[in-house]
Parts: structure tokens; sequence; C-alpha cells
């Protein structure tokens, strides 16, 4: 039997109704979680520029390629197989639109796989605070290789990248430091090269250290004292060589108090280390060839003569 006129239309306007209303809880819900969200990037942004270190290298993905490709035609052709444009694809996935206190070693995997080639034995030189002269002394000695000389390394030195959760998902005003946050993309890449660097050393490996130091030519905290000594391989490495260089001239020079020869207190915590893991050992005060490259700079000075003159 069919419902009354009036009833129908009133059933009609209850429907309408409900259906109004619905629409209406969709609309206030789809505005409510669009100003989330758009709050959110608003907050995370401003975080982001006020990071402490140096922001994302500009044009850094023609700066990477570009190193690649050098690396892998001018200076070593035999990695000519090596894939430049997946090597940058990897690095870029690693951090892009990601908080850049949350990087972790799994984002970095790809990166190192592709990258990675192996190190020739007797060649691995390890280094800490002698950055400079570490690295004239490999570009005038092609039988030795830094971090910085393998391809990881190359591509990367000198330059930073950092990540923003919003667009375009990189930050190129600021990076945070070490000291801000430890999982930061700087941080987690360095030491995931490290130990890989030191994982594939064999033979005899050397270490340059610096002796100028007033905190100690040896630091538990370095990259070095924290990642790559303990990632060397008893079974694949014979020898430790320590090469302890003394600035050439420097103030330090007129007081004991801030020099470090090999009897010094941190190089025999480093000794003491190295022993525990069956390594054999050799320290060198001021090793002859490296001197010689630090007497180029100064070449009258009184250290000088006397390195020319020794026998």
């Amino acid at each position: 039997m069919p419902l009354p006129q009036g009833s129908a239309r009133a059933r009609q306007r209850t429907v309408l109704l409900v259906g109004i209303a619905v629409l209406l809880a969709a609309l206030v819900l789809a505005v409510v979680l669009a100003s989330l969200l758009t709050h959110g990037r608003h907050e995370v942004s401003p975080q982001m520029l006020k990071w402490k270190d140096r922001g994302t290298t500009k044009n850094l993905q023609e700066v990477i390629l570009g190193r690649c490709y050098n690396y892998i035609t001018a200076q070593h052709p035999e990695l000519g197989d090596k894939d430049c444009l997946k090597i940058w694809e990897s690095l870029k996935d690693a951090f892009i639109y990601k908080n850049p206190c949350n990087i972790t070693p799994e984002d970095y995997q790809p990166l190192m796989e592709l990258a990675s080639h192996p190190i020739p034995c007797n060649k691995s030189l390890f280094w800490s605070k002698t950055n400079d002269l570490v690295h004239r002394y490999t570009k005038s000695n092609q039988n030795f290789l830094t971090l910085e000389d393998t391809l990881l390394g190359y591509m990367a030195d000198r330059v930073s990248w950092c990540g923003d959760p919003s667009a375009p998902g990189i930050n190129y005003e600021s990076c945070p430091k070490r000291n801000e946050c430890e999982s930061n993309p700087g941080s987690v890449f360095w030491k995931m090269a490290s130990k890989m660097f030191a994982e594939a050393a064999c033979g005899v490996v050397q270490v340059m250290l610096n002796g100028s130091v007033e905190a100690g030519a040896f630091r538990s905290s370095s990259i070095f004292g924290s990642i790559e000594i303990f990632n060397l391989d008893p079974d694949k490495v014979t020898e430790v060589h320590i090469w302890l260089m003394q600035n050439i001239g420097g103030p330090q020079r007129q007081s004991s108090l801030h020099s470090e020869s090999c009897s010094g207190q941190s190089i025999q915590r480093l000794i003491n280390i190295l022993e525990e893991r069956n390594f054999k050992i050799i320290c060198e005060d001021n090793y002859r060839p490296v001197q010689l490259l630090q007497c180029v700079h100064n070449p009258d000075h009184t250290d000088c003569r006397l390195c020319t003159n020794s026998s």
C-alpha cells in the first residue's frame, strides 16, 4: 500500500538532511586534515633552517656525477663498468625527503654496494688530524690510498647533503652537525664508508697521526679510533705501521707539552688496542718520506735542514 504523499516528502527531506550532514562532516574532516598536514609542513621547514652545519652543496647531482665519471674514466679505467647514474640515484634516495636526524645504515646500503671496489693489499692508508698532509702525500705517491682516494670517498669529499620532509626534499640552507644529532646523513655515510674501507684492508696498512695535537695523537672518539681500528681483519692484515708526524716549525716544537712521540700515552693506548687484536705494530716518529714533503713548504727551516742532512 503506497505511503501518503506527505509521508513520502518527509522521508525524502530526512534522507536529504542526512546526506547533507554526512557531506558537511566529510568537508570538516577534510579541512581539519589539510590544516594538520599544512601545519606540519610549516613546522618542519623552519626547523630545518636552524641546523649549524652548511647546507647541501649546490648542484650536488652535477658534482657527484662529474666526480664519478672522472674517477672511473680518467683515474681508474678498470672501474669503467660502474654505473654513475645509478650511484647518484642511490645516494639521492638515501636522504631526499627524509628527516636528516633519522638516517640509517640501511639507507646507504645500496650505494655502498654499487660504489665499492677492491683495495690492493699494502696500499690502505688511514689518518686522523692529518687531512691536508696525508692527501698531499697520496697525490705524490700512488702506492697508497686513503678513503678519500676510493670512489666513495672521492665523490663525497668536502661535499655535504641532507634532506627535508617537505618540498623540494633537499635542504640547501643548513644540515645538522654530529653534535646536533648522531644519525645525520654525513655522519652515517662516513661511518659506513670507513667501516667498509677498513674491512677491505689487507697486508701492511699504514696510519698517519698528528703528534702535534695537544689532546693526543690517538683519540678513541675519532673515526679511526672508534670504527676503522676495530674493523681491520687480523686474518688479512699482517702489520700496522704508525707514522707519527710533527708539524714543521709550529709552536709545539717549542714545548714538549704540545707534542707526542711513539712513546707517548695516547700512542701506547693505540698500540695496546692493536696488540690485543693480534696485530704486529711498528711506530715511526716523523716518517722520512712524509717529512720531506712537509719540507717542500719549509725548505729553510731548521727541522728540514736536519732532515736533509740525516743519513
